[in-house]
Formats: C-alpha cells, structure tokens, sequence
C-alpha cells in the first residue's frame, strides 16, 4: 500500500474492529477510529458501553477481528513488544500495575525488559519520578501509599518506557478534589499522543480536543470537544449527564 503524508500524521487507526468475550457478550460491532499524532481523544460512553474494551486493543492485550495500527504499525504477534513501547497503557486501578515490593522495582520494570543498561535504567526512574513528582520513593512500598501517589507511580511505570502514546482509562476515578486536579494538571503537561477514555465530562472538557462517543459497542460520535459536549440531549440520550 502506498503511504501518502497524510499517513506519517496518524497515531492510531482502527477499522471494523470486532470482539466478544468468552461469555458471548459483544463488546465492539464495527469500531472506525483516526487518532492523530499530537491529538489529545476523549472517549465517552455509559458503563458497558465498550470504552475500556477498545482502550485494551492499543497496545495488543486483547485482539479482536479487525484491524489495528500503531504509527502505521499492525497490531500482530510480531510487532506486539514494539507496539507496546510506542503506547503506554494506564488502568483505572493502580494496584492493577503495581506489583514489585518497592517504587524502584516497579518502575524499572518495564526499561529493563527493553535490555537498558542499569545506569540507564536508574536515570529512566529517577526521571520519570521526578516527572510524576514522586522523586525520592524509591525505596517505598507501593502497596502502602495513598490512592493518589499509586496512581502517580503507575503513571511513572509507563513513562519510564518513553512511550509516543499514552492510553489513560478512567484516570481522575476516585480521586479527591486536590488528587484530581494534580493529576488532571499532569497529564496536561505530558506532551505525547493522548487516549483518555473516562465518562468525566469535565475532565475531557479540559484535556481533550475531540471526543468520541461510544454506546453498545460503536462510535455513535466524534468531533471537536466544544461541539460534542453542546449536544446536551444527544449526551443524555447516551447516558452522559
């Protein structure tokens, strides 16, 4: 296939994405999606909707019929280990990325599976820390910190791997005020390609230029974040106050 320049701009691509869980229940039905390098992508949608499903697919842990690229990239089992380096994936819950006896272990994790050198992998820690404003944890015990400084390790856990695209799902969820707006603030000031998939319609108000919306599996809308959030009965109709 011939690449036009167009396709050096595109982030990630997906089409007529598929996938049903082992129980039967259809998660996707035809999913298109354009992400543009640089772009920060809201997606919406109410529980069940197929929000986190999609979000799984960008990096290869889960693989439904269909096609998905990374930077022109096929996700496919050759590619899956650069895939993953290219998009960082954040889960809602920190304890789902956390699971090394100290902040140093876990955070180096990922850099020393990429066969960095030690004194490489050390300054990859100290920097993302330092990033996350968690410098000088190293040697704390993630499983006795707050919701909040998890949270912010679990961000330091993916930037550690200097990753082009950063998939974030539900990443202000059961924050307080102040944790929210450290953390909204954080995410604002990375500049890399953004997935942010959350039913907060403040928080994509604030980081997103464009919105996607999902319901039953597919993208019923998208477009620029002021337009969408406008449609205020369209937003109801799809069970987003």
């Amino acid at each position: 296939m011939e690449v036009t320049p167009m396709d050096s701009k595109i982030a990630i691509r997906v089409s007529n994405l598929n996938f049903t869980y082992p129980d039967g229940t259809p998660a996707l039905r035809g999913v298109f999606l354009t992400v543009r390098k640089g772009e920060s992508l809201g997606i919406m949608g109410p529980n069940g909707a197929g929000k986190s499903t999609l979000a799984l697919h960008l990096n290869g842990i889960l693989q439904g019929e269909g096609e998905v690229e990374i930077m022109g990239l096929p996700i496919n089992k050759k590619n899956l280990k650069e895939i993953r380096r290219k998009v960082g994936f954040v889960f809602q819950d920190p304890d789902d990325q956390l699971f090394c006896p100290t902040v140093r272990e876990d955070v180096a994790f990922g850099p020393l599976n990429m066969g960095l050198a030690p004194d490489v992998v050390e300054w990859a820690v100290g920097r993302s820390l330092a990033w996350v404003g968690m410098e000088g944890s190293e040697d704390r015990s993630p499983h006795h910190m707050s919701f909040g400084e998890k949270k912010r390790v679990a961000l330091a856990t993916v930037l550690s791997m200097e990753p082009e695209i950063l998939v974030l799902d539900e990443p202000v969820a059961n924050l307080d005020p102040q944790g929210r707006r450290e953390f909204i603030n954080l995410v604002k000031s990375l500049d890399v390609t953004k997935v942010i998939v959350s039913h907060d319609i403040s928080l994509n108000e604030e980081v997103c230029n464009r919105i996607a919306v999902m319901d039953k599996g597919k993208i019923v809308a998208e477009g620029p974040t002021s337009k969408i959030l406008e449609e205020k009965a369209f937003l109801l109709e799809h069970g987003l106050a």
